[in-house]
């Protein structure tokens, strides 16, 4: 895959996760790197005083945290799958290993590791600065298209 295609495809997952999906629009939820082989992304959530969940720490609601990996494992499947087919979050658990601190950015890198015919499997973390200090490590689920539609291309039953 060339430069362009790789700058496209990151221009194109933006557009989604910032045009249909509004609460990411919001949080200014951004993919700030996208790759097809292996299949992942990193995720960019900017600090923003309105996710604050502790007023006198400054510390970061968890809530954000969760949706920022959400939302990244979810580009990951897209980058995975290749097309831009509906899915849906079966299954998510987060384990926090520490807040995440106030008034810095948190990353997010996620890899869609497997695809079947309806499941897209994903690991993600977040991080500040070092994907070696991660506030949260994240696996989920996501399910690929919904009744009626297809599945993955190119993905056996």
């Amino acid at each position: 895959m060339s430069t362009n295609d790789a700058e496209a495809s990151l221009e194109l997952l933006n557009a989604g996760f910032r045009d249909f999906i509004p609460h990411n629009r919001v949080l200014g939820f951004t993919i700030v790197k996208a790759s097809f082989e292996p299949s992942f992304i990193i995720a960019l959530l900017p600090f923003d005083e309105r996710l604050v969940g502790h007023p006198d720490s400054g510390l970061l609601h968890g809530g954000a945290v969760t949706t920022l990996l959400d939302a990244a494992g979810g580009a990951a499947t897209y980058m995975k799958i290749g097309s831009p087919v509906p899915i849906a979050t079966l299954d998510l658990r987060i384990d926090y290993l520490k807040p995440a601190a106030g008034r810095l950015h948190v990353h997010s890198r996620a890899e869609c590791i497997k695809v079947t015919k309806n499941v897209a499997f994903v690991r993600m973390n977040a991080y500040h600065d070092d994907p070696d200090d991660p506030i949260a490590l994240g696996t989920a689920t996501y399910m690929i298209g919904t009744k009626g539609q297809a599945v993955a291309p190119g993905v056996s039953p």
